[in-house]
């Protein structure tokens, strides 16, 4: 029998099936690897917008308050514009006290209150132990890059803008500091873990870096001689009124608040790292006593009858500091160029802030002050 040879023209077709099936193959797993390829650039795309819309450097408010925020109407204001979520908000007020709709009109300040919050004492070292706390939770939100120390008191004297990037201009901390001679606060106790050359005096409201943040929030050898060594004099019911102790002069007069985190930076030999003077006004009231020792222990408060553009105006032309224990004098700067010393004031009153606010002398805009209540 003869055997049946296969024709050209099945062979030919077998070969173009074939070739068709590879090229079909090849454009197949072509297709998929662009589809890849354009995935990971869109994948990265958009995390990268995610990065640059969402992870910004943020400014932590941190408000130490006795209940409410009297204030926190001026503060709305404020936040209403920032438009890119460049801030967070933390308050420590008195144990037990909730900020919901009854306590505040501001949502800014919905449920803004510390769940583990202490009772506060002025001068005592209750106040730093609050700031502490303050700071703890701050730490947590990985975008905060600022943390700022505000009393209920405060008001800001400029917009969110202008303040923004006045504090995130710098790499430094905002630290009112300098060398504390004045006899009856150090207390030789804390020598030699705290020497004397280490001592500093200054405002507790202070703008820190997370860097300096994390040190205080750490802090585990300055913080417990505090709270055995500094307390301040002990002082009768209505002290105003009747003479000081005899014995007064004998006993130290450590105001906790005002000494520890400037000596904690002092201690740690960070103060190049910090811009020695307070982004807060305050204006220590000398008249109020006749009794010199008395003189300068409390702020005075701004009532209505002071609130006035020219108040405003009077503090924002402030633009150098004067240390007398140093001979010091600080000219202010921001971004190298000569500017305002500072960005918020105390400590006024409810009706004095908002007579500022109606009177748009505080820098907020129009569109701000009117603008619904945010949801």
């Amino acid at each position: 029998m003869k055997r049946k040879s296969s024709s050209p023209h099945k062979s030919h077709y077998k070969w173009k099936r074939k070739v068709l099936v590879l090229l079909f193959l090849c454009f197949c797993i072509s297709t998929l690897l662009l589809m890849e390829a354009q995935y990971s650039r869109i994948t990265m795309l958009a995390s990268l917008y995610h990065r640059s819309v969402v992870q910004k450097p943020k400014i932590a408010f941190l408000f130490i308050a006795r209940n409410r925020l009297p204030l926190d109407m001026i503060w709305d204001a404020f936040f209403q514009e920032d438009k890119e979520e460049k801030f967070s908000i933390f308050v420590h007020s008195r144990p037990g006290f909730l900020f919901n709709k009854a306590t505040t009109r501001s949502a800014y300040f919905l449920n803004r209150q510390l769940n583990d919050s202490i009772q506060v004492d002025w001068g005592e070292a209750t106040m730093i132990l609050a700031e502490r706390i303050l700071l703890q939770h701050a730490l947590m939100d990985p975008y905060n890059e600022r943390f700022v120390f505000l009393s209920d008191s405060c008001i800001p004297l400029y917009n969110f803008s202008y303040t923004y990037e006045y504090i995130m201009s710098t790499s430094t901390s905002f630290v009112d500091s300098f060398a504390d001679t004045k006899e009856g606060r150090y207390n030789p106790k804390m020598h030699p873990v705290i020497p004397v050359q280490n001592w500093r005096k200054g405002s507790q409201w202070v703008v820190l870096t997370r860097k300096h943040a994390e040190i205080v929030v750490k802090d585990d050898v300055v913080f417990p001689l505090f709270q055995r060594h500094c307390k301040r004099k002990s002082l009768p019911e209505f002290w105003r009124d009747h003479p000081l102790p005899a014995e007064g002069w004998k006993e130290h007069n450590c105001i906790p608040d005002e000494h520890y985190v400037q000596t904690l930076l002092a201690q740690e030999g960070l103060e190049r790292e910090i811009t020695r003077r307070s982004l807060t006004h305050t204006s220590w009231d000398l008249s109020s006593s006749k009794n010199r020792e008395r003189q300068g222990w409390h702020p005075a408060n701004y009532k209505l009858v002071d609130a006035t553009p020219n108040l405003i105006q009077s503090i924002k032309n402030i633009d150098n500091i004067y240390y007398e224990t140093e001979y010091r004098r600080e000219w202010c700067t921001s971004k190298g160029k000569p500017s305002t010393c500072f960005l918020f004031a105390r400590k006024f009153t409810r009706p004095a802030a908002l007579r500022l606010l109606t009177m748009s002398a505080l820098g907020v805009s129009k569109e701000a002050r009117n603008r619904p209540l945010p949801q």
